[in-house]
């Protein structure tokens, strides 16, 4: 989003409508006031209009999104069309995660109901018409092989199968319970490869993730997918975890292979 273009305009909509033509579906406040010569009540009052309308939604303050005519029932095009204008609108590193980007990846058992991204810190959901945008907390971001996927208007970031298979276990809750993870991996076990996910692994640090993971590949009969995995668990020897995390796992078998306290049984939709 170029907001150093030098647009003038006498109204909002026609401004929205040649945003549009360029295939740009987002702008800012500084950029709409620059472009229309307006202070930020008046332009306060034309996003109103437009918001009525349903011709723009507003997911955060100062940051405008375009809806196509296509989308106007939905209220919103899909958060696809605007994450990384919006992220990078708020100052902050992202990437596509955990369901969202398994689905991507094409484990789509369960379509999300929400949009779900992974950043520095954790922020207040956001709504834009019928989508919902979570935002979860990761301290070290940086930890994590991401890919550029193409969108609509342009692209985004995504975490890689083998990122977003140790972030199921890491947001278990976000992405349905230890159940639906192992039936998300089911579909997206074709996709992982044994040594990159080592190598997320080794790169994530926190490592009771991926003594978890292993275990659940081998519970959906994709133990494969785990092979350098579990070479790495050997040479590092992690202390017990248990698999369900803040439940007791006194007297619970321990799979010695993973280091992996049971204290869950897995049901998942194969």
């Amino acid at each position: 989003m170029d907001e150093n273009k030098n647009i003038e305009h006498r109204t909002l909509p026609s401004l929205v409508d040649t945003l549009q033509a360029e295939g740009r579906y987002t702008f800012s406040r500084t950029e709409a006031m620059a472009a229309l010569k307006v202070n930020s009540l008046g332009l306060k009052k034309a996003v109103m209009r437009l918001a009525v309308k349903k011709r723009i939604v507003v997911p955060k303050r100062g940051f405008y999104v375009i809806v196509p005519l296509e989308y106007k029932s939905a209220g919103s095009p899909p958060p696809s069309w605007f994450i990384d204008d919006l992220m990078r609108h708020l100052g902050r590193p992202y990437y596509v995660g955990v369901l969202s980007a398994a689905g991507l990846h094409g484990a789509a058992h369960q379509q999300p109901q929400e949009f779900q991204i992974v950043t520095d810190v954790a922020l207040r959901p956001i709504v834009a018409g019928r989508s919902r945008i979570r935002f979860l907390g990761k301290r070290h971001h940086v930890r994590t092989f991401m890919a550029e996927l193409k969108t609509e208007t342009g692209t985004m970031r995504v975490s890689t199968p083998e990122a977003t298979a140790i972030d199921l276990l890491r947001y278990v809750t976000a992405a349905g319970g230890l159940g639906n993870v192992a039936t998300v991996l089911t579909e997206l076990a074709e996709r992982i490869d044994p040594g990159r996910l080592a190598e997320a692994a080794k790169l994530d640090g926190e490592f009771a993730y991926a003594q978890r993971l292993g275990y659940l590949f081998g519970v959906i009969g994709a133990g494969e997918r785990a092979d350098e995995l579990v070479k790495l668990v050997a040479e590092r020897k992690p202390r017990i975890t248990p698999l369900r995390p803040g439940r007791s796992q006194r007297e619970c078998p321990v799979d010695s292979r993973w280091n992996v306290a049971v204290n869950e049984g897995i049901e998942a939709d194969l």
